[in-house]
């Protein structure tokens, strides 16, 4: 080794010692290009809210995902409200839905007047177990709605066999799947319909956002009815998302987050940034202004991300491998996908006896995820979305016992080492 490069390794030892890297809840997606996308959109007000980079930004994620039509709402929720709107899934009627997921599913379903009945998961994915669906299913069954967790495709083939089986409408939930494949084919293009979500923890962040993507040409008709009747957000709200884009970018650096994370916490509720989840969604309700639409200037950074997408799928396998090459040998639960399918970790789960145990052993290094702590993640109380406590009892296992690791563009391999070395030290 040469004195440069030894004087260099011993400068950049040093700056580490300095300052610990210590990765976010939050964040990891964006770039400095998003930033300053974002930036340019806050200082044009004029086309902060409306403009073409938003029928641009759906014509090119549905092309990018093999589907015919892509329409965009301010969430990924406002979008399932209105695939069951659209197709006519309403009162008396009853939803399949898969658990653990996110109160706001549940929500978006009650809220459209029908009920969702929930399906325990399989404990080798996380996904929705289709046998026991197809025993849930009732003659006011209207769809089937499968998730695919964490990024990890559902098994396509059964899920459409069940569905041709049943006549139920397949909807599928790929939040956290953007890139995800199963039998060569992206998922998002197997159901009648899709929807994605853009939010600040998902594999590409508008902050905000969520997208329908399908082929059926009657169904997206009315899909770009719906987003017409939605409401578009007020210059104040668009901006303001932008806003927390370039600070959330900024405080989620490893290295700043180590003092922007108690700057954060301090806050409270007094931060002025706006939240992903509204305080009347917790609880099961609507809130007033639900159904809106996306943006200009979070269309605009859409199209950067999408611009970069391979490389970050391309990223999160590579470290996922590497989470599971180094847990594998101790013994952990680790998740086992579909043979024909290729996921697309947003977070990469993982089952651990004690979760505070895990959560202190990696606190110095990472905030560790914790989808899903509940059934229905952030519900006060899941029966709020009309869950019957002990109906799905390995998803409450679940909830009780997984944690994710994170795995977006700034978690370095040596960050990977050290967060999965941490987990082996506390013990599956």
């Amino acid at each position: 080794m040469s004195n440069t490069v030894a004087s260099r390794g011993a400068k950049q030892g040093r700056a580490s010692r300095r300052l610990p890297r210590r990765h976010a809840l939050l964040g990891g997606t964006t770039t400095a290009r998003d930033v300053a996308t974002a930036i340019q959109y806050l200082t044009a007000p004029r086309r902060l809210v409306d403009g073409p980079s938003i029928e641009i930004f759906e014509r090119s994620f549905a092309a990018r995902i093999g589907a015919k039509h892509g329409v965009s709402f301010a969430a990924g929720r406002v979008g399932l409200y209105g695939i069951l709107r659209c197709l006519g899934i309403g009162a008396g009627d009853e939803v399949l839905v898969p658990v653990p997921t996110h109160i706001v599913v549940a929500n978006a379903i009650r809220y459209a007047g029908a009920q969702p009945v929930y399906v325990d998961c399989d404990l080798s994915t996380y996904n929705m177990d289709l046998k026991q669906a197809e025993e849930r299913v009732t003659p006011r069954t209207r769809a089937l709605l499968v998730q695919h967790t964490f990024g990890i495709p559902v098994d396509m083939s059964e899920a459409k066999a069940l569905a041709d089986r049943t006549g139920l409408h397949l909807i599928e939930d790929c939040v956290h799947a953007l890139g995800a494949t199963f039998n060569g084919r992206q998922v998002g293009t197997f159901g009648q319909a899709a929807f994605f979500s853009m939010e600040e923890t998902k594999t590409i962040s508008t902050t905000m956002g969520g997208i329908v993507t399908t082929d059926d040409e009657e169904l997206a008709a009315r899909m770009y009815a719906f987003q017409r009747d939605c409401r578009p957000p007020s210059a104040s709200q668009a901006a303001r998302y932008l806003l927390k884009l370039v600070i959330y970018h900024t405080l989620t650096e490893p290295r700043a987050h180590v003092f922007a994370r108690a700057a954060y916490e301090a806050s409270g509720q007094r931060l002025p940034l706006p939240r992903p989840t509204e305080a009347a969604e917790l609880y099961g309700e609507r809130p007033a202004e639900f159904a809106r639409r996306l943006s200009n200037g979070q269309a605009a950074v859409g199209l950067t991300q999408l611009v970069a997408l391979g490389a970050n799928l391309t990223h999160r396998a590579r470290i996922a491998e590497q989470y599971r090459a180094l847990l594998a040998p101790h013994g952990f639960p680790l998740p086992e996908p579909p043979p024909a399918s290729r996921p697309a970790y947003v977070r990469y789960p993982v089952w651990v006896e004690d979760r505070s145990r895990a959560q202190r052993a990696v606190a110095t290094r990472a905030v560790l995820g914790t989808w899903f702590t509940s059934v229905l993640e952030e519900a006060v109380d899941p029966r709020y979305g009309g869950y019957v406590p002990g109906s799905c009892l390995r998803a409450e296992d679940a909830a009780r016992h997984l944690v994710n690791l994170p795995t977006h563009a700034r978690v370095e391999e040596r960050d990977a080492e050290e967060i999965a070395g941490r987990i082996i030290s506390a013990g599956r």
